[in-house]
């Protein structure tokens, strides 16, 4: 398998790259527009044919880039069911499975975040959490019509779940982390450990954050496939 993590500096975001290396079909997970000329070239060097952009999530941080990648290479723009967005060739339910050759790619249902999210389990070794879970953070659940109890029944019951040695990939990181484990999160994740759900809700509801600077411009042009 291939496996890539790319960087978006501008608005902390995570896109990951996944291929199979005998088929050579690639997958980008949560792809930004302004870095679609970057995914190109790399999957032109890589020799990839891109066949899927997955979402996590409706962004609020950033415009995706999946739209624009369709129109390049053909591939389909898969999002969440319910994530409501009209133009999306399909949707992904939790527990589907999509599979490239020797690449499986699992579905698991996050929503907290926003109403409709998914995390993605990567041949039962890494998961991508998006926005659900955060190398000691996690996502604000403060508009989108997130929630903190919801969250805090994803990340632990279906997060925490998974075996310790699952890596996490997150789908953003303001701290310069790349990769963390389940057992790690579990341990040392400041939001969670010693937290009830109750005491969760609390915390999570007196963040007081300010609003994404793009959050305007990003949640309707992402429901529209990135068309801005």
């Amino acid at each position: 398998m291939i496996f890539r993590q790319l960087f978006d500096p501008e608005s902390s975001t995570y896109t990951y790259l996944i291929a199979d290396t005998i088929l050579k079909e690639a997958v980008l997970v949560d792809p930004v527009l302004e870095k679609v000329t970057r995914d190109r070239q790399l999957l032109e060097e890589l020799g990839l044919t891109l066949k899927y952009c997955l979402e996590t999530h409706i962004h609020a941080d950033h415009i995706t880039g999946s739209g624009k990648l369709r129109d390049m290479t053909g591939c389909l723009m898969i999002v969440p069911e319910n994530a409501n967005i009209p133009c999306a060739d399909g949707l992904f339910e939790n527990g589907e499975i999509l599979r490239l050759g020797n690449v499986i790619i699992e579905a698991i249902a996050t929503p907290g975040h926003t109403d409709s999210h998914l995390a993605y389990l990567l041949n039962q070794k890494a998961v991508l959490t998006g926005d659900a879970l955060f190398i000691r953070g996690c996502g604000r659940t403060d508009f989108q019509s997130g929630d903190a109890g919801t969250l805090y029944d994803s990340v632990t019951q279906r997060l925490f779940t998974l075996p310790n040695e699952t890596l996490v990939y997150p789908g953003h990181d303001y701290q310069g982390h790349t990769v963390s484990t389940i057992g790690e999160e579990k341990q040392w994740n400041a939001r969670f450990v010693g937290r009830n759900r109750r005491d969760f809700i609390k915390f999570m509801n007196n963040l007081n954050l300010p609003h994404p600077k793009k959050m305007m411009e990003a949640v309707p042009a992402n429901k529209r496939c990135g068309n801005v």
